[in-house]
């Protein structure tokens, strides 16, 4: 469906920022702005702000923003149709709809029809499961264990062993050579197509929102890779995504359970553990947490059921660090004497996967304890040196009171006087080998990136402050426009950012976080914009600083322009005329007056 921009516009409007961003977060008042921890990255000191008046969010640490359609995109991982659908749901709205031309359909984007080819695939396999052709690959799958009422819950299917197949029958529903390939499905060269999948049961990878965005596939028979997932696309971030979220955010637990592989999160659903999710071939990330957080903000605990073997462990440990960096409670649940949550439930059941569950270890004292299998501790020096790598652990929090709560718990199991060990944590903590070559949180995934570098030149910092400025005063207009025009912004977007801000404000409008309506769908553009808007520095400086400031951004541009006339002089006049405007800038005064 097409909406107008005067709807988008008025969708916008009727949901206040600081309200909708309430609902998720914890925010508190700061001068004219709010605060809170950011949704997008792990931190533990709140650098995500909201600005009432412009309507707008910025993240200081990962350089994330928008207005309040693109925090509901990012936050809820919807499209900005759909998202505009929830907010006018959100406000009472009915939107009014109308069917798209033809040229608007042509014009539709790539991602919904990337969504459109997904969701035909899916239904395809699903069907070609259940004929003759797919007959040993179902086959498989009830040996697994599963019911025929859990393969059609997850819509589990068969990939054809023709190739071509599949690109065959997309084609026949009038999807384009450009957009299959975009979709990861198919490869197409000059030699012709051929199938991602072929010969596998498949398993859709499913956003959040339960919308098919991926596959990924085991082989039937000998071949290799054993599983194969999908490529990433637009749709697909394999370091953002979950299998089995969908289902677990219905369930609204208090804890999520974090497996390995995707018949270990069906064989948890089967018996009655909706919580189970698993990250898609690769380790867990930071953003699979933090898209866990979001998705599912009731679930404070996260128990590990990775496999039981020395992989597993190893995953587990690289994993319990990031999980308390979210500010999540890690615990490791033992699935010993069976390898993985599927053996388990067949061979003990549910009951006692439930009990597992509930003796889920503290992650940390089970960390101490597989250290304390690495040592031998018979032998002084293993056993100073496993003494050494606890009080790195520990060394590691950054709070007081709950380090000093670990090392009691620690002395006691391992027997370790409590006051020896808490001098070795304090040595290892000081000298700065704390687990991972850290002492306190780690740093987020953002916080090395910031949307523009300081090397910008004092022309192009005093650009940006100077719309900056525009942004939280629209009164100061009228004033700097007799000085400044959008033609003197040397920096393209900066130039196309003053277009916009100028025409708005000349036309007696000042809501800025309308102007974000453009750029919704690009969220680099997006958080560009915001950035620039939330550089003012507000209450900081008081208005005669402020004064000053601004007059410093003009007197820089202008010098800044007048240095290129310069450079660029052809003629004497042309010359002469440039060193004079440059000359009279030492002298410019500007009295503003609000």
């Amino acid at each position: 469906m097409y909406y107008s921009k005067e709807v988008i516009e008025e969708v916008r409007a009727r949901n206040d920022i600081v309200d909708l961003v309430s609902e998720h977060l914890a925010l508190k008042r700061r001068g004219k702005t709010y605060v809170g921890l950011c949704p997008f990255h792990s931190e533990k000191t709140p650098s995500f702000s909201v600005s009432p008046d412009r309507q707008t969010y910025h993240c200081f640490g990962c350089g994330k923003g928008g207005n309040v359609i693109g925090f509901v995109m990012d936050y809820e991982n919807l499209s900005f149709p759909e998202a505009l659908r929830s907010l006018a749901a959100r406000a009472g709205m009915q939107l009014p709809e109308r069917e798209a031309s033809k040229e608007e359909l042509r014009e539709r984007s790539l991602k919904e029809r990337l969504l459109e080819i997904h969701k035909v695939a899916a239904t395809h396999f699903y069907q070609l499961l259940h004929t003759e052709e797919g007959l040993h690959a179902y086959r498989y799958l009830k040996e697994r264990g599963l019911s025929d009422e859990t393969i059609r819950h997850f819509g589990l299917g068969f990939s054809s062993k023709r190739p071509g197949e599949l690109y065959h029958y997309l084609k026949s529903k009038g999807y384009t050579d450009a957009e299959l390939r975009e979709s990861g499905l198919v490869t197409i060269e000059e030699r012709g197509a051929r199938d991602k999948f072929w010969n596998r049961v498949m398993f859709p990878i499913m956003d959040s929102n339960s919308r098919v965005i991926a596959f990924g596939g085991r082989v039937m028979g000998d071949g290799e890779p054993k599983y194969l997932n999908s490529p990433e696309t637009k749709l697909f971030d394999k370091s953002k995504n979950l299998y089995g979220l969908n289902y677990a955010r219905r369930k609204r637990e208090a804890y999520i359970i974090l497996c390995e592989g995707y018949m270990d999160v069906i064989a948890l659903h089967q018996a009655g553990f909706a919580s189970a999710v698993a990250s898609l071939g690769t380790a867990l990330t930071e953003q699979q947490i933090l898209h866990i957080k979001r998705t599912l903000p009731n679930a404070n605990v996260t128990i590990l059921s990775y496999d039981s073997d020395n992989a597993g462990i190893k995953a587990a440990r690289r994993a319990i660090p990031m999980i308390r960096n979210a500010m999540l409670q890690p615990r490791v649940l033992s699935m010993k004497p069976y390898k993985d949550p599927d053996e388990f439930i067949k061979a003990l059941g549910r009951e006692a996967y439930e009990e597992r569950i509930r003796e889920a270890r503290n992650a940390v004292l089970w960390e101490v304890q597989i250290l304390a299998t690495q040592h031998d501790l018979r032998d002084p020096a293993e056993k100073t040196r496993f003494y050494e790598e606890i009080a790195a652990l520990l060394a590691s929090f950054s709070e007081p009171l709950e380090r000093n709560n670990y090392i009691d718990a620690v002395a006691r199991e391992q027997m370790i006087p409590a006051d020896a060990l808490r001098q070795l944590v304090n040595r290892v903590g000081a000298s700065g080998m704390a687990a991972g070559g850290e002492v306190g949180p780690r740093p987020g995934p953002g916080t090395q990136r910031n949307v523009r570098k300081d090397r910008e030149n004092a022309s192009l910092k005093s650009q940006k402050l100077l719309l900056a400025f525009l942004a939280e005063e629209p009164s100061l207009y009228s004033q700097l426009s007799a000085w400044i025009s959008p033609s003197d912004f040397t920096d393209a977007f900066y130039r196309e950012l003053a277009e916009k801000v100028f025409a708005m404000l000349q036309n007696g409008k000042s809501d800025i976080g309308a102007l974000l309506n453009d750029y919704v769908e690009d969220s680099e553009k997006e958080s560009l914009v915001t950035s620039v808007f939330h550089t003012a520095p507000g209450e900081a400086l008081s208005v005669a600083e402020k004064d000053q400031a601004i007059l410093d951004c003009i007197r820089s541009i202008r010098k800044d322009a007048a240095d290129r006339r310069l450079r660029n002089s052809s003629t004497a006049e042309e010359l002469q005329a440039a060193m004079r405007e440059k000359a009279a800038l030492q002298h410019l005064k500007l009295t503003i007056r609000r």
